[in-house]
C-alpha cells in the first residue's frame, strides 16, 4: 500500500513492468475497494439481497504483498478481510469467479481457508504463471475448497455452462452464507485481452443459474463485482445482461451479437476436463458419491 501511495504522491510510477501508476491511482484503487466493501456488506446486512459493483481497478489478481496483472489492491479479498475483522462475520462464503484469466491474488488469500470456497473458470493460457490446474484444491484445512476449471481457448456459448456439473452440487454441499461472483467479461467475443466467443446472452443465463442457486442456499444473498473485461461494445452489453437478470426480466441480444460466428465445439476437451477434475474432487466432496468416471 505504500508503495502504491508514494508513486501517485508522486504523481507517477511503473509496478512491475505492467501497472501504470498515476496521481489518482491510489484513491480510485481504495474507492474500488470500498466500493466492492459496500455492495458485499449491503447483502450479508439484508439491506438488499443482489448487488453489483461496477469498479476500477479490477482486484482478483492483486496478491496480498504486492499489485499484480492490472489489479492495486485485491476488492474481494479485503472484503472478506473486512467482514470478518469489523463485523464479526465469519460464515461461509463461495467465489464464482468467471474471468478469463484465474484470480491468482483470491487463490492465495484463501488456499488454505475452509470457509472459503474459490470456483474458478479460466482459459488454457496461464498468465498468472506455473499455477491454475485442476490438482491446486487448496491446502491444509482448506483441502479441497480451491477449483480450478480451465476451459479452451475459443469457448463459445454453447460449451461454457460445462463447469456447472461440478459447481452446482458443490456449492449446495459447501452450502454458503453468501456467494460472490468475481465478475470478469473479458470471454466476450469482442474483448481484446480474452480469447473466448461469449455473447451476452451466455452473462444473462449464467447470472439467472446462479440466482437460482443463491435462492436455494442463501436466501438470495449475491453479489457481483466487477473483474476484467475491456471491450468497450461488449463491456456494458454483458453489465446490461446481468442487470436484466438480476431484475428477473427478459433480455435479447442485439443484433450484432445474433450473427452466426464459426467456431469449433471443444466440447470433448471439456468433458475431460470435467471429469478428471471431478475425479479428483470426490475425495472431498460427497455429492459425486466416491466414484470414478
Amino acid at each position: 500500500m505504500d508503495t502504491i501511495r508514494n508513486f501517485s504522491n508522486r504523481g507517477y510510477g511503473l509496478l512491475n513492468d505492467e501497472i501504470f501508476i498515476t496521481g489518482d491511482t491510489f484513491n480510485l484503487a481504495k474507492k474500488a475497494v470500498g466500493g466492492a466493501i459496500q455492495a458485499i456488506t449491503s447483502v450479508v446486512k439484508n439491506d438488499i439481497n443482489q448487488s453489483i459493483a461496477l469498479i476500477r481497478p479490477p482486484g482478483h489478481h492483486a496478491l496480498q504483498e504486492s499489485a499484480s496483472g492490472l489489479c492495486i489492491f485485491n476488492n474481494i479479498a479485503n472484503s472478506i478481510l473486512y467482514l470478518r475483522k469489523k463485523l464479526g462475520y465469519h460464515k461461509k462464503i463461495a467465489i464464482v469467479d468467471i474471468d478469463a484469466h484465474l484470480g491468482d491474488g483470491i487463490l492465495q488469500y484463501f488456499y488454505d481457508d475452509p470457509n472459503v470456497l474459490y470456483f474458478s473458470v479460466h482459459e488454457y493460457d496461464f498468465v498468472e504463471g506455473d499455477i491454475g490446474f485442476i490438482d491446486e484444491l487448496g491446502e491444509g484445512e482448506g483441502i479441497g475448497k480451491n477449483i480450478n476449471f480451465p476451459i479452451p481457448l475459443n469457448i463459445s456459448d454453447v460449451d461454457f455452462f460445462e463447469f456447472m456439473d461440478l459447481l452446482e452440487p458443490i456449492l449446495n454441499e459447501f452450502n454458503p452464507e453468501l456467494i460472490i461472483i468475481a465478475a470478469g467479461f473479458d470471454l466476450y467475443f469482442a474483448d481484446p485481452i480474452g480469447n473466448g466467443l461469449l455473447t451476452s446472452i451466455t452473462y444473462y443465463k449464467f447470472t439467472e443459474k446462479l440466482l437460482k442457486l443463491a435462492e436455494n442456499i442463501c436466501e438470495g444473498r449475491l453479489a457481483f463485482i466487477l473483474e476484467g473485461g475491456y471491450s468497450l461494445i461488449g463491456l456494458p452489453q454483458c453489465i446490461y445482461a446481468v442487470i436484466k437478470a438480476l431484475l428477473g426480466e427478459d433480455y435479447e441480444s442485439p443484433l450484432f451479437e445474433q450473427l452466426d460466428f464459426p467456431f469449433e465445439s471443444n466440447r470433448e476437451s471439456i468433458y475431460k476436463i470435467k471429469n478428471s477434475l471431478r475425479n479428483l474432487l470426490i475425495e472431498y466432496w460427497s455429492s459425486f458419491g466416491g466414484k470414478k468416471l
